[in-house]
């Protein structure tokens, strides 16, 4: 394995991220694959959009409602995922020199700040809890709530910290919303996993030796994404002639969820990581070594709706890790909303600027 370090495999991975997540704010929490399929065209997304364009305005996130979840944000933005790993690049940034060890203490007024005087984003319910933890003076590591959804926000930390038990540290950290130990530990696995694809592993190889790793749950979940992926490129399945397979391949791979709402939820492909990890390794693995892989794993992953978003900084960062920046398509870079923000504060980042 080369381990070698790239600059161009570091940005990758941010802007892997970051663009994923941009692409997601029209349909994020838009649970109709096709409804997204013909609002769009009946073709893949090409461009970024703003929350609900070309789908008049709302997604329906089932459970919670027909609304704009971004009442704050234009095409080119990003959701609240892809906000709080701009938060943290901009914490690190703040203390790149000298570099030091990463402490929640230190970023919670950064946060709260943001929080209050420019989110504009969706505010999730652990974020509400948390801040209202911080408000009453709750000590640090007691803060956050139960909810076992996926949150990764340490994407920058990977330019910062060198060893995988510091990347491990900071994905944990930067999750201080969350107590959950699946949600935790989904953070884990695709820091873990990106780490190992930095310094030359493959996405398969690297996804498959975490899950050996971290065992029991994840390693059955890894299992059961490996074989939905089988199943759904043999062109002899029922799965493979189906028109919106990726999203019957992710919904199928998680209970639904009927919590006395309107309808039930589809947790394959909402924010619980017991639906959230095999669905982004499936997305990982069905594309990382199609030509133009990085872009057609973005679109196919907006596409599928739900809590895309999520998924999509999984999937970015790891795909962004192995292709590398370059790979991001010119008319996304160019159109991204805070691409050169973010670059200038990425160059300041230890792992980074020691190339310069």
């Amino acid at each position: 394995m080369n381990t070698l370090l790239k600059e161009e495999n570091l940005k990758g991975a941010f802007f892997g991220a970051i663009v994923a997540d941009a692409l997601c704010l029209g349909t994020h929490y838009e649970y109709d694959a096709e409804k997204i399929y013909n609002a769009y065209g009946q073709k893949p997304i090409e461009k970024f959009m703003s929350p609900g364009e070309h789908m008049g305005g709302e997604t329906h996130g089932i459970g919670w409602g027909q609304r704009n979840y971004h009442p704050g944000k234009k095409a080119g933005g990003t959701t609240d995922y892809g906000d709080y790993n701009i938060l943290v690049l901009e914490h690190l940034a703040m203390i790149s020199n000298p570099p030091r060890a990463f402490e929640v203490s230190k970023l919670i007024p950064h946060w709260m700040n943001r929080l209050e005087n420019s989110w504009g984003s969706w505010i999730c319910t652990m974020t509400k809890e948390t801040y209202a933890q911080v408000k009453q003076g709750v000590q640090t590591q007691y803060l956050g709530g139960a909810s076992n959804a996926t949150a990764i926000r340490h994407v920058a930390a990977h330019a910062y910290y060198e060893t995988e038990e510091e990347i491990v540290d900071v994905a944990r950290k930067t999750m201080f919303t969350h107590q959950n130990t699946y949600a935790l530990g989904g953070g884990e696995f695709f820091a873990r996993v990106t780490h190992r694809v930095l310094r030359g592993e493959t996405p398969r190889s690297a996804i498959e030796d975490v899950a050996v790793l971290m065992g029991g749950f994840y390693e059955d979940k890894v299992k059961q994404a490996i074989a939905k992926y089988e199943e759904e490129k043999d062109p002899n399945s029922d799965l493979s002639k189906e028109q919106f397979s990726d999203d019957l391949a992710i919904t199928s791979m998680a209970r639904l969820w009927d919590i006395g709402r309107s309808e039930p939820i589809k947790v394959g492909k909402a924010s619980p990581t017991e639906g959230t990890l095999p669905a982004s390794v499936y997305f990982i693995l069905k594309y990382s070594d199609k030509e133009d892989s990085l872009k057609k794993a973005l679109q196919a992953n907006a596409m599928v709706g739900g809590d895309n978003a999520s998924r999509g900084i999984a999937i970015g960062m790891v795909l962004g890790a192995y292709k590398g920046v370059s790979a991001i398509p010119k008319e996304w870079k160019e159109t991204l909303d805070q691409w050169e923000y973010c670059e200038n504060l990425l160059n300041k980042l230890p792992l980074i600027n020691k190339e310069k």
